[in-house]
């Protein structure tokens, strides 16, 4: 299967309830247009080609980035020793893991070439939310669902399943053997050689 086309950021979620209407500024009314934007980004004739990859790449985080919880994502994949961890700590592993997210999964988007995104549906339950899509892969419908948490009135994306596997999930899977072998301080030494090795 051809991942290539796709953001992967994937939970495993569990006892979610349908939404009975789907309210004014619920989370698929605010993803749409977060997709869409992305998709325009994407497509830009001007920001095309390994000449524009700087830009392009500048362009696709500074809108990722208001409409992605990335802290939230930093804190599931650490786990019960977020809380452990000094502010500085936290803001300093956030900008290393988002950077390392960016440098491993921003390349595989960018040969998105105007494939089908279809709505499937979404299910809330109190300030969670999974909203379901499927996009064309090769004649094929690839399941992909953007989990989203509430913020205000804001719907923010803070993981991705894609048939049914987590990115933040295999991430945490991979960091605890790492947190439990180097503790916090080399997990953070290894992020930054990673993130070093795109540069």
């Amino acid at each position: 299967m051809n991942y290539k086309k796709l953001l992967l950021l994937l939970a495993v979620c569990c006892c979610w309830f349908p939404a009975a209407a789907q309210a004014v500024s619920g989370p698929t009314e605010q993803l749409k247009p977060t997709l869409d934007t992305l998709i325009e980004i994407l497509l830009d004739p001007a920001l095309k080609g390994e000449k524009q990859k700087a830009a392009r790449r500048t362009k696709i985080m500074g809108y990722v980035t208001q409409k992605f919880d990335f802290r939230e994502m930093s804190q599931r994949v650490i786990g019960r020793e977020w809380k452990d961890l000094p502010p500085e700590k936290q803001d300093r592993f956030q900008v290393l893991f988002t950077k390392l997210l960016e440098n491993a999964y921003i390349g595989k988007i960018e040969t998105y070439s105007g494939e089908e995104i279809q709505f499937i549906g979404e299910r809330i339950k109190d300030n969670r939310a999974i909203v379901s899509t499927q996009i064309e892969n090769n004649g094929q419908w690839l399941p992909v669902d953007y989990i989203m948490i509430k913020k205000a009135e804001q719907w923010m994306v803070y993981d991705i399943n894609i048939e049914g596997m987590s990115l933040v999930r295999n991430y945490m899977e991979q960091f605890k053997s790492i947190l439990r072998r180097d503790k916090f301080d080399g997990l953070v030494k290894l992020l930054e050689e990673k993130n070093s090795t795109f540069e």
